[in-house]
């Protein structure tokens, strides 16, 4: 008669991996935020992440002693995984070792099942895009979708080449699934909850600008004008800082819009004029948002045709000695001593507004061509004089305004 073995044990762990790694098993839970080296955790996540094969030893070491030869890598990945091995042994059973050890290759024990919230989410984002769903049920599947994505796929792995690609395909998945589920949302008008969407999104994925703009929108559409105008505000100003380059037309029509709202009536001219006065403590030139500066450039044009007094148009830029953007960091320090010298040196009628990451855009009302080139040979001298040590070049480009 033959003797009958007992089956072999299985265990369900939970995996995390998006925004942080973690592992978690009858109430146990090992996180990355352990002070290990960055090395083990890798061999950890890499064996669960290819849990369905064997892995050579070779292929461990091609990805993790690329070419050094100060260590004997064979050695170095059998420490490793007797570290990891050590690491794991507390969560599980003496008789259940999660990782085993084959003919030269190493797996992820099978018996050990791993519930992956990446794996979660990207069958949810297939799922999601299936003929025959519905509006709700669309809906309720974008909600575990964002719910899940808590951020980027094993982020204090991130320099890893393996780990790279998989995070991009990750965040893309998740920046698409916000789109789409805040159309849906727009569609149904939940306003609010797709400005809740869109803001968790834009934390995740700053310099997207499309997410900008749709959390604008977002705002206008709750009739939130205030925080439409604070949210636009930041969007260039970090785009700006952090790009280098000019906004979008999409965004930058925004402001024309933000601006367009009706406001409530108001019957008291008294309180209106309150409202529309500047602050007595700025002084020097004004300092606006592009939008505003394209309204101010046009009603001078306007005037022109009516009064045909001069105005100048003038925009000075920042770059290398040789030519080229200077590097963000300098340049945005730049830009802000730029900006002091300009509010400094010219009059209060004159209008500023940042153009793009390296440009200042400037109106100078009632000056001819020769005062305005002045103006601006002035306030390259006032910059140099005040920042010496700045090597930076600054040019400008000044032309008159044409009316209407």
């Amino acid at each position: 008669m033959m003797k009958e073995t007992a089956p072999a044990m299985v265990k369900t762990i939970t995996v995390k991996t998006l925004g942080g790694f973690s592992i978690q098993v009858d109430g146990n839970l090992l996180t990355d935020s352990i002070n290990r080296s960055k090395k083990l955790w890798n061999v950890l996540c890499y064996l669960i992440v290819h849990r369905d094969r064997n892995i050579p030893q070779a292929e461990f070491i091609k990805l993790f002693w690329p070419g050094d030869r100060s260590v004997n890598p064979v050695n170095a990945l059998k420490t490793l995984l007797y570290r990891v091995r050590a690491l794991l042994a507390p969560m599980f059973p003496a008789d259940l070792d999660p990782i085993l050890s084959q003919r030269g290759s190493y797996s992820w024990n099978r018996s050990i099942v791993c519930q992956v919230d990446a794996d979660r989410f990207e069958a949810l984002c297939l799922n999601v895009q299936e003929s025959g769903l519905s509006d709700g049920q669309r809906i309720e599947l974008y909600q575990e979708i964002v719910s899940l994505y808590q951020g980027n796929y094993l982020p204090k792995l991130s320099k890893q080449a393996w780990v790279a690609s998989r995070s991009d395909y990750y965040h893309g998945l998740y920046i698409q699934a916000v789109k789409a589920y805040a159309a849906l949302l727009e569609n149904a008008q939940a306003f609010r909850v797709m400005s809740e969407v869109y803001t968790r999104a834009i934390q995740l994925s700053p310099l997207d600008e499309s997410l900008h703009v749709l959390l604008v929108r977002a705002f206008l559409r709750q009739g939130k004008n205030a925080d439409a105008l604070e949210q636009y505000i930041k969007a260039t100003d970090l785009l700006y800082r952090n790009v280098g380059v000019q906004s979008a037309d999409e965004l930058r029509a925004l402001y024309t819009e933000i601006m367009a709202v009706e406001q409530h009536l108001e019957t008291n001219l008294e309180i209106i004029q309150s409202s529309l006065q500047e602050s007595r403590i700025r002084v020097g030139a004004f300092v606006c948002e592009f939008g505003y500066f394209q309204e101010a450039y046009r009603l001078e044009a306007r005037r022109l045709s009516r009064d045909g007094v001069r105005v100048q148009l003038a925009l000075l830029t920042v770059s290398l000695p040789e030519g080229g953007l200077p590097p963000l960091g300098t340049l945005n320090t730049t830009m802000d001593q730029l900006l002091d010298v300009l509010v400094q040196n010219l009059r209060l009628g004159d209008v500023i507004s940042r153009y793009s990451g390296a440009q200042y855009i400037i109106l100078l009302p009632a000056a001819t061509l020769e005062n305005g080139a002045m103006v601006m040979e002035r306030i390259l001298t006032a910059f140099y004089h005040q920042h010496r040590r700045n090597f930076l070049k600054l040019t400008y480009r000044i032309r008159g305004v044409e009316a209407i």
